[in-house]
Protein backbone atom coordinates (compact mmCIF):
# COMPACT_ATOMS: atom_id res chain seq x y z
CA UNK A 1 0.00 0.00 0.00
CA UNK A 2 1.44 3.57 -1.09
CA UNK A 3 1.66 6.09 1.88
CA UNK A 4 -0.84 8.93 1.21
CA UNK A 5 1.62 12.01 -0.47
CA UNK A 6 1.33 14.54 1.86
CA UNK A 7 3.73 17.92 2.64
CA UNK A 8 5.11 17.03 6.33
CA UNK A 9 5.96 20.51 7.82
CA UNK A 10 8.78 18.12 9.80
CA UNK A 11 9.92 21.12 12.51
CA UNK A 12 6.27 20.71 13.55
CA UNK A 13 6.03 17.46 14.04
CA UNK A 14 9.19 17.10 15.73
CA UNK A 15 8.21 20.12 17.94
CA UNK A 16 5.19 17.92 19.18
CA UNK A 17 7.11 14.52 19.32
CA UNK A 18 9.65 16.15 21.42
CA UNK A 19 6.37 17.90 23.88
CA UNK A 20 5.03 14.19 24.26
CA UNK A 21 8.05 12.70 24.81
CA UNK A 22 9.41 15.22 27.32
CA UNK A 23 7.72 16.58 30.42
CA UNK A 24 4.75 17.74 29.16
CA UNK A 25 4.11 14.30 28.10
CA UNK A 26 5.40 13.09 31.50
CA UNK A 27 2.75 15.04 32.85
CA UNK A 28 -0.03 13.98 30.77
CA UNK A 29 1.07 10.60 32.21
CA UNK A 30 1.31 11.48 35.73
CA UNK A 31 -2.24 13.03 35.21
CA UNK A 32 -4.01 9.92 33.72
CA UNK A 33 -2.54 7.17 36.20
CA UNK A 34 -6.13 6.02 37.24
CA UNK A 35 -7.74 5.86 33.46
CA UNK A 36 -7.61 2.58 33.21
CA UNK A 37 -9.93 1.10 35.82
CA UNK A 38 -12.84 0.62 34.09
CA UNK A 39 -12.13 -0.15 30.77
CA UNK A 40 -12.45 -3.95 30.89
CA UNK A 41 -16.14 -4.18 29.98
CA UNK A 42 -15.41 -2.61 26.45
CA UNK A 43 -12.29 -4.04 25.10
CA UNK A 44 -13.93 -7.82 26.28
CA UNK A 45 -16.76 -6.76 24.33
CA UNK A 46 -14.67 -5.64 21.37
CA UNK A 47 -12.74 -8.75 21.29
CA UNK A 48 -15.26 -11.37 21.90
CA UNK A 49 -17.40 -10.13 18.37
CA UNK A 50 -13.79 -8.95 16.35
CA UNK A 51 -11.16 -11.37 17.82
CA UNK A 52 -8.08 -10.78 17.62
CA UNK A 53 -4.52 -12.23 18.55
CA UNK A 54 -1.99 -9.93 17.19
CA UNK A 55 -2.59 -6.39 18.14
CA UNK A 56 -0.80 -2.79 18.13
CA UNK A 57 -1.66 0.30 19.93
CA UNK A 58 -0.18 3.38 18.46
CA UNK A 59 0.28 5.93 21.32
CA UNK A 60 0.14 3.25 24.00
CA UNK A 61 1.06 6.00 26.73
CA UNK A 62 1.36 3.60 30.08
CA UNK A 63 -1.00 0.78 28.89
CA UNK A 64 -4.51 1.68 29.98
CA UNK A 65 -5.60 -0.02 27.32
CA UNK A 66 -2.99 -2.90 27.00
CA UNK A 67 -3.32 -4.06 30.63
CA UNK A 68 -6.50 -5.35 29.74
CA UNK A 69 -5.81 -6.72 26.21
CA UNK A 70 -3.32 -8.79 27.72
CA UNK A 71 -5.40 -10.63 30.12
CA UNK A 72 -8.08 -11.54 26.87
CA UNK A 73 -5.00 -12.32 24.54
CA UNK A 74 -1.85 -14.25 24.75
CA UNK A 75 0.31 -11.15 26.07
CA UNK A 76 3.28 -11.98 23.92
CA UNK A 77 1.24 -10.63 20.92
CA UNK A 78 0.18 -7.84 22.59
CA UNK A 79 2.40 -4.42 21.38
CA UNK A 80 2.35 -1.06 21.91
CA UNK A 81 4.19 2.11 20.59
CA UNK A 82 5.22 5.50 22.11
CA UNK A 83 7.48 8.19 22.51
CA UNK A 84 7.37 8.95 25.91
CA UNK A 85 9.84 6.86 28.25
CA UNK A 86 8.15 7.21 31.23
CA UNK A 87 5.08 5.81 30.13
CA UNK A 88 6.83 2.78 28.44
CA UNK A 89 8.37 2.49 31.91
CA UNK A 90 5.31 2.35 33.48
CA UNK A 91 3.81 -0.16 31.00
CA UNK A 92 7.19 -2.44 31.23
CA UNK A 93 6.65 -2.31 35.42
CA UNK A 94 2.76 -3.08 35.16
CA UNK A 95 2.56 -5.37 32.50
CA UNK A 96 5.67 -6.84 31.66
CA UNK A 97 4.82 -10.00 29.25
CA UNK A 98 3.64 -7.35 26.63
CA UNK A 99 6.21 -5.35 24.32
CA UNK A 100 6.43 -2.26 24.86
CA UNK A 101 8.56 -0.38 22.57
CA UNK A 102 9.60 3.43 21.37
CA UNK A 103 8.56 4.96 17.95
CA UNK A 104 7.23 7.37 16.29
CA UNK A 105 3.41 6.86 14.65
CA UNK A 106 4.99 8.09 11.00
CA UNK A 107 7.39 5.20 11.07
CA UNK A 108 5.84 2.42 12.57
CA UNK A 109 8.95 -0.43 12.66
CA UNK A 110 6.46 -3.29 11.29
CA UNK A 111 5.87 -4.98 8.46
CA UNK A 112 2.58 -4.76 6.37
CA UNK A 113 0.12 -6.45 7.66
CA UNK A 114 1.67 -8.40 10.73
CA UNK A 115 -1.12 -7.44 12.84
CA UNK A 116 -4.88 -8.91 13.34
CA UNK A 117 -5.92 -4.80 15.01
CA UNK A 118 -3.95 -1.88 15.05
CA UNK A 119 -5.46 1.13 16.62
CA UNK A 120 -5.38 4.57 18.35
CA UNK A 121 -7.51 6.03 21.77
CA UNK A 122 -6.70 9.95 21.79
CA UNK A 123 -4.12 9.60 19.36
CA UNK A 124 -4.90 11.25 15.88
CA UNK A 125 -6.47 13.97 17.75
CA UNK A 126 -2.68 15.59 18.73
CA UNK A 127 -1.24 14.50 15.18
CA UNK A 128 -1.00 18.04 12.62
CA UNK A 129 -3.27 18.15 10.03
CA UNK A 130 -0.67 17.62 7.81
CA UNK A 131 1.25 14.49 9.06
CA UNK A 132 -1.90 12.38 10.14
CA UNK A 133 -2.49 11.05 6.61
CA UNK A 134 1.16 9.54 6.97
CA UNK A 135 0.17 8.45 10.17
CA UNK A 136 -2.86 7.08 9.23
CA UNK A 137 -1.65 4.84 6.43
CA UNK A 138 1.20 3.56 9.12
CA UNK A 139 -1.96 2.53 11.07
CA UNK A 140 -3.21 0.97 7.89
CA UNK A 141 0.12 -0.88 6.42
CA UNK A 142 0.32 -2.34 9.83
CA UNK A 143 -2.96 -4.51 9.87
CA UNK A 144 -4.24 -7.50 8.27
CA UNK A 145 -7.79 -7.09 9.53
CA UNK A 146 -9.14 -4.27 11.86
CA UNK A 147 -8.17 -0.81 12.26
CA UNK A 148 -10.02 1.03 15.27
CA UNK A 149 -9.39 4.41 16.46
CA UNK A 150 -11.67 6.51 19.09
CA UNK A 151 -10.81 10.34 18.88
CA UNK A 152 -12.73 13.05 19.64
CA UNK A 153 -15.31 14.26 17.23
CA UNK A 154 -16.30 17.31 15.42
CA UNK A 155 -17.87 17.89 12.19
CA UNK A 156 -15.12 19.82 10.38
CA UNK A 157 -11.69 20.32 11.63
CA UNK A 158 -11.52 22.27 15.23
CA UNK A 159 -8.27 23.11 16.70
CA UNK A 160 -8.80 23.47 20.84
CA UNK A 161 -5.80 25.07 22.47
CA UNK A 162 -4.48 22.64 24.59
CA UNK A 163 -2.81 23.59 27.99
CA UNK A 164 -0.86 26.42 26.84
CA UNK A 165 0.18 24.90 23.65
CA UNK A 166 -1.37 25.61 19.59
CA UNK A 167 -1.39 23.13 16.93
CA UNK A 168 -1.56 20.54 19.68
CA UNK A 169 -5.24 19.19 19.66
CA UNK A 170 -7.59 18.61 16.53
CA UNK A 171 -11.14 16.95 16.77
CA UNK A 172 -12.26 16.05 13.31
CA UNK A 173 -14.39 13.53 11.67
CA UNK A 174 -11.56 11.08 11.40
CA UNK A 175 -13.85 8.11 10.81
CA UNK A 176 -14.61 10.12 7.74
CA UNK A 177 -11.09 10.88 6.90
CA UNK A 178 -10.12 7.22 6.99
CA UNK A 179 -12.87 6.49 4.54
CA UNK A 180 -11.64 8.74 1.91
CA UNK A 181 -8.11 8.56 2.25
CA UNK A 182 -8.48 4.51 2.43
CA UNK A 183 -11.78 3.70 0.55
CA UNK A 184 -11.09 -0.40 0.47
CA UNK A 185 -12.07 0.01 4.44
CA UNK A 186 -14.93 -1.32 5.75
CA UNK A 187 -16.78 0.36 8.55
CA UNK A 188 -18.41 -2.48 10.93
CA UNK A 189 -18.98 -0.68 14.01
CA UNK A 190 -19.39 2.76 15.37
CA UNK A 191 -19.74 3.85 19.14
CA UNK A 192 -19.28 6.19 21.35
CA UNK A 193 -17.19 5.92 24.81
CA UNK A 194 -18.53 7.93 27.92
CA UNK A 195 -16.29 9.60 30.82
CA UNK A 196 -18.93 7.73 32.83
CA UNK A 197 -17.30 4.24 31.31
CA UNK A 198 -14.20 5.68 32.03
CA UNK A 199 -13.29 7.16 28.47
CA UNK A 200 -13.07 10.75 27.92
CA UNK A 201 -16.42 11.61 25.27
CA UNK A 202 -14.27 9.73 22.53
CA UNK A 203 -16.32 8.18 19.05
CA UNK A 204 -15.22 5.22 18.16
CA UNK A 205 -14.94 3.56 14.50
CA UNK A 206 -14.05 -0.31 13.63
CA UNK A 207 -13.13 -1.02 9.78
CA UNK A 208 -12.50 -4.11 8.65
CA UNK A 209 -9.56 -4.50 5.42
CA UNK A 210 -9.83 -6.82 2.87
CA UNK A 211 -8.18 -9.97 2.85
CA UNK A 212 -4.96 -10.37 0.55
Amino acid sequence: MQKPRAKVDEPHARRLEALWGGDFGDAYTDRNAEAANRRLPFWKGLLSAYPARRILEVGCNLGANLRWIADLTAPRDVYGIDVNEKALGELRHTVPSVNALWGLARELPFRDRYFDMTFTMGVLIHQPPDLLPLVMAEIVRCSRRWVLCGEYYAETMTEVPYRGHSGALFKRDFGGLYKTLFPELKLVKKGFLSRKAGWDDVTTWLFEKPSG
